[in-house]
């Protein structure tokens, strides 16, 4: 591992979340930020809902605070943070990386759809044509969404327990991605060759999956944006039938070079 250098010169970057323990970028980061020979670190704040807005002012205020990544639950919150923002965070409103521009404004961008897709890509999958089920329509799913939409999957069927999000993603994307059949939908339909976990679900002892899904053919591929030490129970599911399949960690390795351009660190 590359040396870390912690001095009253070095830059900061941040990620904020309800909960925080799960996450591995401030090791991710802090380590690519080193080889590239900066002198930055990312740190972890838990941030409780309730001290959200006044947090994100707080860390934005503090003169060496360069970045900053939203990961559950702030990634749509986090917009009214943002100055201006970036393609896909502009159609779906939602981020999750703010940086800090020369002129002390903040620019706002999306990347967990990109990684999502770059994870898949580096196993030597193809998307385009896929018929997928998507769970979860908030800050990562709607990424997720707009960026299978965008390589070409032929349909998209999106579930949460808050019909109205769904729906409002699915209109969004639609009007975006004319040549994708967007919808909302209740359950996995049938004929679908790809599952997509964007949901919460698997990050607590004691889920299960995040929807009844069946039995899997052995070319469906699965996704599960939660990053864990075990493979989470959609995961189990995916190697029970044999299916190949990309966890959080790999999606989060996926965006991690167009994050590092993005902080202007690549």
């Amino acid at each position: 591992m590359t040396a870390i250098r912690v001095d009253g010169a070095t830059r900061l970057y941040a990620i904020v979340g309800d909960p925080i323990v799960q996450v591995k970028s401030p090791e991710v980061f802090s380590e690519l930020f080193a080889r590239a020979g900066m002198n930055a670190v990312m740190i972890p704040m838990h941030v409780l809902p309730e001290r959200f807005e006044e947090s994100m002012r707080a860390l934005m205020g503090i003169a060496n605070v360069d970045g900053l990544v939203a990961t559950v639950p702030y990634k749509a919150q986090a917009v009214q943070f943002a100055d201006r923002l970036g393609p896909t965070a502009s159609r779906i409103r939602a981020l999750n990386a703010l940086r800090r521009e020369p002129d002390g404004t903040w620019t706002g961008d999306m990347f967990d759809g990109l990684g999502f897709v770059r994870a898949f890509e580096r196993k030597g999958e193809v998307l385009r044509g896929r018929r997928v089920a998507l769970f979860g329509a908030g800050g990562a799913g709607s990424a997720i969404g707009c960026e299978l939409a965008a390589v070409g999957v032929e349909s998209l069927s999106i579930i949460d327990p808050r019909r109205e999000r769904a729906a409002a993603l699915a209109k969004t994307l639609s009007g975006t991605f004319p040549a994708c059949r967007i919808d909302a939908v209740e359950a996995v339909p049938s004929g679908v060759d790809m599952i997509v976990n964007a949901s919460t679900i698997g990050m607590r002892d004691g889920d299960g999956l995040p929807g009844d899904i069946g039995p899997l053919a052995a070319d469906t591929l699965v996704g599960d944006v939660v990053v864990s030490k075990e493979a989470t129970p959609l995961l189990r599911h995916a190697i029970r039938y044999g299916c190949h399949y990309v966890n959080g960690g790999e999606m989060m390795g996926g965006q991690s070079d167009a994050l590092m351009s993005f902080f202007g660190r690549g």
